[in-house]
C-alpha cells in the first residue's frame, strides 16, 4: 500500500507542475485558479510522501517521488507544452527511469 501512496504522491507532483505550466499563459482569475490547483497538489503530494515514508525508507521514497515528478514533468512538457524531445532529453529521461526502477527493486 505504501508504494501505491508513493506513486500517487509522485503523480500529484506531476499535477502541480502541469498547473504551474498553465500559469504562464494566463492572467486574472484563471491564473489564480491554476495557482490554487498548484497549491492543492503541492500540499497533497507532500502529505502523501510523508505517509509513504512511515513504512518505506526515506532514502528510497524521496528519490522515487522526485523521479516520478521529474519524468512526469518532462513528459508533460513534451506532450502538452510542446517542448522539444531531443535525443539527450530522451536519453537522460530513460536513465532516470532505469534508476527509479533500480531503487524500487532494491527495497
Amino acid at each position: 500500500m505504501s508504494w501505491i501512496i508513493l506513486i500517487l504522491a509522485g503523480l500529484c507532483e506531476v499535477a502541480f507542475t502541469f498547473c504551474l505550466g498553465n500559469t504562464k499563459d494566463t492572467s486574472g482569475t484563471l491564473w489564480w485558479t491554476w495557482m490554487s490547483c498548484f497549491g492543492f497538489f503541492y500540499v497533497l503530494s507532500a502529505v502523501l510522501l510523508a505517509k509513504a515514508t512511515q513504512t518505506l525508507p526515506l532514502g528510497t521514497a524521496y528519490p522515487v517521488w522526485t523521479g516520478i515528478g521529474a519524468v512526469g514533468a518532462v513528459l508533460v512538457g513534451i506532450f502538452v507544452f510542446k517542448e522539444p524531445a531531443t535525443f539527450w532529453r530522451v536519453f537522460f529521461l530513460t536513465t532516470l527511469i532505469g534508476s527509479i526502477i533500480g531503487l524500487k527493486s532494491l527495497s
